[in-house]
C-alpha cells in the first residue's frame, strides 16, 4: 500500500500542475478579450451578420475576415467593456481571406502582439475567441494539430495561397470567423476562419496576417507581381507547360518545356513558393531567369506582370464607358501603390490600366496592361471618374490622344474609336 504522504504529495502535486495550467489559460483569457472585437455588419438585401476580429494596433487597426465584411454597407464594433463604434474597412483581399479595418477614438486601444507563426510548433497549446452563434467572447480551447495546411472550399478563378492555414482542434462555429488564435503567452498565431468539419479548425498564419495587414495599410489593396504562364514541379526546377503569345513571359523568350531552375539568381523552390517570390516583385522590373531547354543553360530577362484582376478578385465593370469605347478596364493610382511600379514615382497621378480587351480601340492602340494614364486630349486624368465624365461629353469625337507611363518611358497614344 502507498505511504500516505507520498499519495498526497503525488496527489498534491498534480493537482497544482492543473491548477497553474488553468490559471494561466483564464490570465492570457482576460488579457486578451479586452483587444478581441464583436462585428455587425450591415449587407444589401441580407439580414445582419456577425463576425470576430481583434486589434492588433493601438491606433485601431483591426484584423478579420475579408469574407465577414464582404459586401458590407456598414461595420459596428464592439469591445468587451461594451462600447460601440462605426469602422471602415481599410483594405480586403479575397486571395488570402484577409481584411483591415479601422475604428476611431482619441484614448489608445488595447491590442494583441502577434507571434511570428514560423515558430509554432504542432502540439502546443491553442485558445481562441470569438463569437459563435452569438455567444460573445466564447473561448475554446486545444492544441495544434498541424502546420501549412492547405484548403480550398470552392471553385474559384482567384489565385490562391497554398498551405498557409494552421490546424488546430480549438473548436469555432459561425460568428467566431476572424477573431484570433492564440498560444499560451496571449499572443497572435492565427486568424481563425475555417470549420471544415471532423473536429478540426483552420487559421490563417500569423505570418501571413501581418504581412498582409501591413500592406493593406500602406496601400488599401495588394498589388501582386505574375509571370502568366503555366508551370509544374519536375525534379530539375519549374517546367513552363504553356505560354500565352503576347505576354511578357513569350516576350522574354520563355518557351514550353523549359525548366526555370534560379530566379534573381536564387535556386527556385516549388512552384506555389515560387509563385509567393513572384508576387512580391515589383510590377515592370526585369529579373534575371535561368532556364534548361534541351539541357542548355541559358538565361533571361523576364518583365513582372501585374496579376490579373479575376486572379485578385476584381471584377471587370463591363457596364463602364471606358470598357465600352476604350477596351479598358481602370483603376485611380492609390497614394502609396507607386511603390510596387518599378516605373512610377510619388509624384505620379493618374489611373492604372487594368485589363485590354482584346480587338478593342485601346489594345489596337497597343496600350499596355499595368500603363498610367495621366491625361486624355490633354485633360488631366486624376480619378476614374475624371475619364469616365470626359468619354461620356465626348461620344462624337473619333480619335482621343491618351499620356500614358510605362515600362516603354512617357508617350502619347492616338486612339481611333471604333464606332466612328
Amino acid at each position: 500500500m502507498m505511504n500516505i504522504k507520498k499519495y498526497l504529495r503525488f496527489f498534491f502535486t498534480d493537482f497544482g500542475i492543473l491548477s497553474s495550467f488553468e490559471n494561466a489559460i483564464t490570465k492570457i483569457v482576460d488579457q486578451s478579450k479586452p483587444a478581441v472585437v464583436s462585428l455587425t455588419m450591415e449587407k444589401e438585401q441580407e439580414k445582419n451578420t456577425t463576425g470576430s476580429g481583434f486589434i492588433f494596433r493601438k491606433d485601431g487597426h483591426i484584423l478579420t475576415n475579408e469574407h465577414v465584411v464582404n459586401g458590407a454597407k456598414n461595420i459596428k464594433v464592439r469591445l468587451s467593456d461594451g462600447s460601440m463604434f462605426d469602422a471602415r474597412v481599410v483594405g480586403s483581399d479575397p486571395n488570402t481571406d484577409i481584411a483591415v479595418i479601422k475604428i476611431e477614438r482619441d484614448k489608445k486601444f488595447p491590442f494583441l502582439s502577434i507571434a511570428k507563426s514560423k515558430r509554432v510548433r504542432v502540439g502546443q497549446f491553442a485558445i481562441t475567441i470569438g463569437d459563435p452563434i452569438g455567444y460573445r467572447h466564447t473561448v475554446t480551447a486545444g492544441i495544434v494539430g498541424g502546420k501549412d495546411r492547405c484548403f480550398h472550399p470552392k471553385e474559384t478563378k482567384l489565385f490562391q495561397y497554398h498551405y498557409n492555414y494552421i490546424q488546430t482542434d480549438a473548436w469555432i462555429n459561425p460568428g467566431s470567423s476572424g477573431g484570433p488564435l492564440l498560444n499560451i503567452h496571449g499572443e497572435v498565431i492565427g486568424i481563425t476562419s475555417l470549420n471544415p468539419g471532423e473536429g478540426s479548425t483552420l487559421a490563417i498564419n500569423s505570418d501571413l496576417a501581418k504581412t498582409i495587414g501591413h500592406q493593406l495599410i500602406a496601400h488599401g489593396r495588394v498589388i501582386r507581381g505574375y509571370i502568366d504562364a503555366d508551370m509544374q514541379n519536375v525534379s530539375q526546377g519549374i517546367k513552363i507547360t504553356k505560354v500565352a503569345p503576347g505576354t511578357s513571359a513569350s516576350q522574354c523568350g520563355l518557351k514550353p518545356n523549359d525548366i526555370i531552375v534560379e530566379f534573381d539568381e536564387e535556386k527556385v523552390p516549388r512552384s506555389y513558393e515560387f509563385r509567393l517570390m513572384v508576387a512580391e516583385c515589383q510590377i515592370g522590373k526585369q529579373y534575371p531567369i535561368k532556364v534548361l531547354r534541351q539541357k542548355q543553360e541559358i538565361t533571361l530577362n523576364v518583365t513582372i506582370d501585374e496579376m490579373a484582376p479575376e486572379l485578385v478578385g476584381r471584377s471587370v465593370k463591363t457596364e463602364s464607358v471606358s470598357w465600352k469605347t476604350l477596351g479598358l478596364a481602370v483603376r485611380k493610382l492609390e497614394n502609396g501603390i507607386f511603390q510596387r511600379y518599378a516605373y512610377l514615382s510619388e509624384e505620379d497621378r493618374g489611373i492604372i490600366v487594368e485589363k485590354v480587351r482584346k480587338g478593342s480601340p485601346g489594345f489596337n492602340a497597343n496600350i499596355p496592361r499595368n500603363a498610367l494614364i495621366t491625361a486624355i486630349n490633354g485633360q488631366e486624368t486624376i480619378d476614374v471618374q475624371t475619364l469616365e465624365t470626359f468619354l461620356q461629353d465626348k461620344q462624337d469625337t473619333s480619335y482621343l490622344t491618351l499620356d500614358i507611363k510605362s515600362i516603354s518611358g512617357i508617350e502619347k497614344v492616338t486612339v481611333e474609336l471604333s464606332n466612328k
